[in-house]
């Protein structure tokens, strides 16, 4: 929390876009810096997070049901521009906490993983009818699961599956055994992406967040896994230069312009006091930006 408040920056009476706001632990810290004079715009797919938003935040904030791509592209219709946009990837603590959900493999759970309950397809969709080549594609692009073919080979052989425990002692069977994480972590992670298209989402949205930035405006990312980090990487490093022609090419015919200047020259970790409270911590990694003010550039 205070590693996003620094890279942030909050003034009084700033705007603020967050648009994976969950319970709004990150909003409420936002907000009491930027004080009523400041505007919030919080979004989230989850029914459960909205209705909790709107009870905590009802006179504070404009509240969207929505994927973050969804909100954003209404936003840009609407020549929306804020000052800060937050975004917090993955699954929040009471998805995962609530076994229900599909999204843990710690009790026996329907093999739902849907951020969004009204969408239609779940994980039990994806792993009884996609093909062994399809499985295996999305559990080694996704997962980056070594034993990829035989993982799938072995989900297919196995089906039909109802539950998380079913599906979680199959993929055991199957996959490479890390010492530090369950050998079902990976193809779990593979098919809440594939359930959510999560990486798509955050491709899509990272230019049109940027059309929302104010001019001096801050944009934070929290990923939890390494192809998350990358989108946003690169974005932040495609966008913080003035040519993204080839390396090799002798003069520039992009005509591409910096838009960004990058806050952290590093993705900046949880801090030990952090993961003591929060284990899931442990792998997040935060980047941040600033829109450059071109009418101040030399």
């Amino acid at each position: 929390m205070t590693q996003v408040l620094q890279v942030l920056a909050p003034v009084k009476g700033e705007s603020y876009l967050d648009g994976t706001a969950g319970y709004g632990g990150h909003a409420a810290a936002v907000l009491e810096i930027a004080g009523p004079e400041g505007r919030a715009i919080l979004v989230d797919r989850d029914a459960n997070a909205i209705q909790a938003l709107a009870k905590r935040f009802s006179d504070q904030a404009e509240i969207i049901h929505a994927t973050y791509l969804e909100a954003a592209e209404r936003l840009v219709e609407d020549s929306t521009f804020v000052d800060m946009i937050l975004l917090d990837l993955g699954v929040s603590s009471p998805q995962f906490d609530n076994l229900e959900r599909g999204f843990s493999f710690r009790g026996d759970a329907p093999l739902d993983m849907r951020m969004d309950q009204s969408e239609s397809e779940t994980a039990a969709d994806v792993v009884n009818t996609y093909s062994q080549r399809e499985l295996e594609r999305i559990i080694r692009e996704y997962g980056e699961e070594p034993r990829a073919r035989a993982v799938a080979r072995a989900i297919v052989a196995a089906r039909p599956f109802n539950t998380t425990k079913q599906l979680a002692a199959v993929v055991r069977q199957a996959a490479v055994h890390p010492k530090d994480i369950d050998a079902a972590t990976k193809t779990f992670q593979a098919l809440r992406i594939e359930v959510n298209h999560e990486l798509d989402q955050l491709r899509d949205a990272l230019p049109l967040l940027l059309r929302l930035l104010a001019p001096g405006g801050r944009i934070a990312v929290i990923s939890f896994h390494s192809l998350e980090d990358r989108i946003v990487k690169q974005f932040f490093e495609s966008e913080s230069r003035d040519c993204i022609c080839p390396p090799k090419q002798p003069v520039c015919t992009c005509g591409h312009v910096a838009s960004l200047q990058k806050i952290t020259a590093k993705p900046i970790t949880g801090d030990s006091t952090e993961i003591a409270i929060n284990p899931r911590a442990r792998s997040a990694k935060l980047r941040a930006a600033e829109k450059i003010n071109k009418n101040k550039r030399r």
